[in-house]
């Protein structure tokens, strides 16, 4: 089921490339608490690659999420948008970012872009639909 769904994304992302780069974030994460790494990657909408892990702390509702730390390498390396994204466990299994992070990922997503999740790829309006964005601040006038 996994290859049919990938079959109908974006063909220009190389999602085995954005999950071994997932797997290798997710090694590099600070989990002493929860006992639970994960690793998330993203391709910009110019081609880079960036990527992060969780960063716990004792204070565990300070925790960094790997999405958050992934935004702040984008944000490091140049800006700009997420076209595809990919988030994993300490096993390499597929996990969908909570509401935050769904939240964080809408802010910095370009048109169109795509998640793995448990269900194969989605798009960020299927993930996270009715979304509030920065064009629900705008002067309407």
């Amino acid at each position: 089921m996994m290859v049919m769904e990938q079959d109908r994304a974006s063909p220009s992302v190389d999602w085995r490339a954005l999950e071994a780069a997932a797997v290798d974030a997710m090694k590099n994460a600070y989990a002493p608490y929860s006992k639970f790494p994960v690793g998330a990657a993203a391709f910009t909408e110019d081609g880079r690659l960036v990527s992060g892990c969780n960063v716990e702390n004792a204070s565990y509702g300070l925790t960094l999420c790997a999405e958050c730390a992934l935004v702040g390498n984008l944000q490091m390396t140049g800006g700009g948008l997420l076209r595809a994204f990919y988030c994993v466990d300490s096993a390499g299994n597929v996990l969908m970012p909570c509401g935050r992070c769904r939240q964080l990922l809408y802010e910095f997503r370009a048109p169109g872009m795509e998640l793995m999740t448990t269900q194969g790829i989605q798009t960020m309006d299927q993930v996270l639909p009715d979304a509030f964005g920065p064009q629900n601040l705008e002067d309407p006038r």
